[in-house]
């Protein structure tokens, strides 16, 4: 389904006729940047009521990077509280994913550790036939000898949980989920014991037409896109990211899954792939960390659990992203560019993170506004 547009003007048309301050502050521009491309949008797509205001649009007033960040990070803390204050609810989805194999119910009532439960508290125990083949991504079967709650170096592991110290269930020696009881014991589909690191990268831009005219939301506000995945376990649109590998860090992962899951099918000649890492190079340098956590996903269990650091990296003119040429991967059915709506169904978490980037870009646009005033 595309994108539904107001109808573009001419690119030599004024666009000031109509135009509130928002508009009249976005029109301060880079006349290079304004040559855009028609963006074929596919996927999770909402309701696109869209205004365009002008063909040739550039970056907005900065004031200042420190002041930029201590903004986002205002949003981000607030968001993180909101996380963090959800019970979790595609952790206790059943059957567990990819399986047979049904959660015990678990009201929210009961989830913490601490709650005492209606009836004993013996939900089945369940690791994944993937797992059981001890392959390099996972832990051995039995968990002697591993060490929780830091960094295990013989592994090269990291343990810690960014919720904190976890318990430890003093019967079975084994890490207990932070956020409380899933109804399922074991790794599930998860390889490592404890919490399992990510990293999801969102890389945005303002949307704009085909003459590089910025699209607006009715309120007037600038409406944002993303570059979405579709996953092939579940079918869900999501945010393209993967495990953190052993020894790897953040930055490099977030580097690495981005171009394996949107551009690792491309069959470019080599001064293009050349010019389009040069590109994604430039995109990554400047990254907003937006959460980190622990992730309400299908796949947790009481005794492993996901946690991402979900970074956004945004293309203030599009001039860095215009050139990408997306292709999925092989952990990927489709990839496109998506302009992002609240509620949109996203996998997991996934819709938080957007709506708390969205958030986040659009008041510091709001927040310049104002500072011009």
């Amino acid at each position: 389904m595309a994108a539904a547009v107001a109808p573009s003007r001419s690119c030599s048309q004024s666009s000031l006729e109509d135009a509130d301050d928002l508009a009249v502050l976005l029109q301060e521009v880079d006349a290079g940047s304004a040559q855009g491309s028609k963006v074929k949008r596919t996927g999770p797509l909402g309701p696109q009521r869209s205004s365009v205001v002008g063909c040739s649009m550039g970056s907005l007033i900065d004031d200042g990077e420190a002041a930029r960040n201590k903004f986002f990070e205002e949003i981000t803390f607030q968001g993180t509280k909101r996380l963090r204050g959800l019970p979790h609810v595609n952790a206790r989805t059943s059957p567990y994913t990819r399986s047979d194999v049904h959660r015990m119910k678990v009201p929210d009532d009961q989830l913490s550790w601490e709650a005492e439960t209606d009836a004993p508290y013996d939900p089945p125990h369940y690791d994944a036939p993937s797992v059981l083949q001890s392959p390099p991504w996972a832990d051995p079967v039995s968990p002697a000898g591993l060490v929780f709650n830091a960094v295990d170096a013989v592994h090269q592991i990291d343990r810690t949980s960014y919720e904190g110290e976890y318990a430890i269930d003093p019967v079975r020696k084994l890490p207990l989920n932070p956020r409380g009881r899933t109804g399922l014991r074991g790794r599930g589909l998860l390889g490592r014991y404890g919490p399992n690191h990510a990293a999801d990268p969102v890389i945005t831009r303002w949307m704009r037409d085909d003459c590089g005219a910025m699209l607006l939301t009715p309120a007037g506000l600038p409406r944002l896109e993303f570059v979405a995945i579709k996953r092939n376990d579940t079918g869900e649109w999501a945010i393209p990211g993967g495990m953190v590998d052993p020894g790897e860090n953040i930055s490099a992962t977030l580097k690495r899954e981005f171009g394996e899951e949107t551009m690792a099918s491309l069959e470019l000649p080599s001064d293009q792939l050349d010019e389009l890492k040069e590109n994604l190079d430039r995109v990554l340098k400047d990254g907003v960390v937006v959460y980190r956590g622990y992730v309400d996903d299908h796949r947790n269990t009481d005794n492993a659990w996901m946690e991402t650091t979900c970074v956004n990296f945004h293309d203030e003119t599009g001039a860095s992203t215009r050139p990408f040429k997306l292709a999925a991967g092989d952990d990927a059915g489709d990839v496109a560019w998506t302009p992002f709506y609240e509620e949109m169904p996203l996998y997991a978490t996934h819709t938080v993170f957007l709506s708390l980037i969205n958030e986040m870009r659009v008041s510091w646009s709001l927040n310049q506004l104002s500072q011009r005033d």
